[in-house]
């Protein structure tokens, strides 16, 4: 009997603390009915730090699923052993994918229900699994998105720069000649920036988007999620200096960097969009439009709108 014509597996099993779980991990105790998925790739997001920021959801995929292709065992044992989740697992990351893959998409092909994971966070983002979700989506399997933590967005949202518009970078390269030229590309970006950096890297790479960027609101978030959870707000230059000076931090690093601001410089250009919008679009949408497509903040955007629309714009 092949994976597609398996029974259902209905079962009950019981997640709760355990004696000598982590500080971290959920109290109480909850069942959850577990049944065999449907047949296709599952990209299940799993917890960036803290073992109870995991949703029920990805823990019936991962206790249902045939098999659970991760980077690393032990860091995915870990979460599964902590909710007494006994699925299989193999191992695909950058070294192996192309000899792990075709396997994987065999299984796919006789009807198996796989679950992608990555150490943390959720997978594809900035991780090697975006090829085989592409090459199962090209052989005509179901591909079913678990959303749940990601690192990203955590340091997004608590760096209290703005969200509505923002570039994820990811890594920056680790020689400094590459960095800075990639830096300089990354300058003009009209959104918030956020990239991914180690500890040992991270004062060179602060000197270098400081003497990049300038003086733009930044935020250093460390160790999200755990228990030594730090997010660092200041400028770039401010933030380079103190950690030239601290050295080195430990932990996994996200920085969160506000976008340029326009120039007085760009007032003309930004006007003559405004006219052109005006012209089709009401006060609201020309405002947005323009905002969106140079870069610019949208309240000024705004009430520039409002006093062209009034004739004032010669003033």
């Amino acid at each position: 009997m092949n994976a597609s014509e398996s029974p259902a597996r209905p079962r009950l099993f019981r997640l709760g603390s355990r004696p000598g779980a982590d500080p971290g991990a959920p109290s109480g105790a909850y069942e959850v009915a577990v049944a065999r998925p449907q047949p296709g790739l599952y990209v299940v997001a799993t917890p960036i730090g803290n073992l109870g920021d995991v949703t029920l959801r990805a823990l019936e995929t991962l206790a249902g699923a045939d098999l659970v292709v991760c980077e690393d065992t032990r860091v995915t044992r870990r979460l599964l052993d902590r909710y007494g989740i006994e699925t299989p697992l193999t191992v695909y990351h950058d070294h192996n994918a192309e000899q792990v893959r075709p396997r994987l998409l065999a299984r796919l092909a006789e009807g198996a229900a796989l679950a992608l994971v990555s150490d943390a966070g959720t997978p594809l983002v900035s991780d090697p699994g975006y090829k085989l979700v592409g090459a199962a989506i090209e052989a005509g399997h179901r591909v079913v998105p678990l959303p749940g933590a990601s690192a990203s967005l955590a340091a997004l949202v608590a760096a209290g720069l703005p969200t509505d518009r923002f570039f994820f970078e990811g890594f920056l390269p680790a020689k400094s000649g590459a960095r800075r030229n990639r830096i300089a590309e990354l300058k003009a970006i009209p959104a918030t920036l956020v990239l991914y950096e180690t500890g040992p890297r991270l004062p060179d790479c602060l000197a270098d988007l400081a003497a990049g960027l300038g003086a733009r609101p930044a935020a250093v978030c460390r160790e999200l999620t755990k228990a030594f959870e730090e997010v660092r707000r200041g400028p770039l230059d401010t933030l380079a200096a103190h950690y030239a000076e601290a050295g080195p931090p430990k932990g996994e690093i996200v920085l969160v960097i506000g976008a340029p601001v326009a120039a007085a410089a760009d007032e003309e250009d930004v006007d003559a969009a405004l006219r052109r919008a005006l012209a089709t679009l009401s006060v609201k949408d020309a405002a947005a439009a323009v905002a969106a497509a140079m870069g610019v903040p949208r309240r000024a955007v705004y009430a520039r709108a409002l006093a062209l629309q009034q004739g004032e714009g010669d003033d």
